[in-house]
């Protein structure tokens, strides 16, 4: 693991995972990232970034959200106190499974979540192959069938105080919540849950930014993507 914060290490040292993938047979496989860290810690930013550089044309994303369990056999009641920060709320069979599709130039029917109504939508996303996907959200590095599927695995790092405000105006603003809604969860559910599953995963990581999407680190790593992009 490359603690950017941590141990200083060099530019060839945080970019290693990338540019091995340059060498060899490149184009074999498509070039996976994956980008954890806390709710609210800039991943969708990190994303953006990276489809800034690569290209939409070149890119493939998967939002972890979207595979969260199929809830329709429950109550709008039992949804609601269902703990959605917990590994066990998401499908990682099919996360998996259409990870390696894409892996393997198979197009997949990415599901949507509805987080009005607190479980899986009726209607889903064709995502085609790319030479870059990318796999975002909070337990993107949790699992190590799809750690085993990654060329570079991301941890983005930021202060808990400005996570929650960024998750609290978010989920007021886009998904509905009240302000107590969102504060209750925080504490029931999402700060546990941050500590004992997601920020121990930033130990798979590569690469950790820890001043979020705004590290130095991103602009390495988009660099050399945009070197992947045109040498295929």
């Amino acid at each position: 693991m490359l603690a950017f914060c941590l141990m200083l290490p060099t530019l060839s040292d945080i970019m290693r995972p990338v540019c091995n993938h340059l060498t060899g047979s490149i184009m074999t496989t498509p070039f996976i990232i994956g980008i954890a860290g806390g709710s609210g810690s800039g991943k969708s930013t990190v994303t953006r970034k990276v489809i800034e550089a690569a290209g939409t044309e070149h890119t493939a994303v998967i939002i972890q959200d979207n595979y969260y369990r199929d809830q329709s056999d429950l109550t709008f009641e039992q949804r609601i106190h269902m703990n959605y920060d917990h590994p066990h709320a998401f499908d990682w069979a099919l996360m998996a499974e259409q990870l390696d599709d894409l892996r393997n130039n198979v197009p997949i029917q990415m599901p949507t979540y509805n987080y009005t109504e607190h479980t899986r939508a009726k209607e889903t996303v064709v995502v085609a192959p790319a030479t870059v996907i990318v796999l975002e959200g909070i337990f993107a590095l949790y699992d190590k069938a799809l750690r085993d599927m990654m060329s570079l695995k991301i941890y983005v790092d930021t202060d808990p105080d400005v996570r929650f405000i960024r998750r609290l105006t978010r989920d007021i603003q886009e998904r509905g919540r009240s302000m107590d809604n969102v504060i209750s969860q925080y504490k029931a559910t999402v700060r546990p849950m941050h500590n004992q599953f997601v920020e121990p995963s930033k130990r798979f990581a590569d690469v950790i930014l820890p001043h979020g999407a705004n590290d130095p680190a991103v602009d390495m790593i988009t660099a050399k993507i945009i070197s992947l992009i045109q040498s295929s």
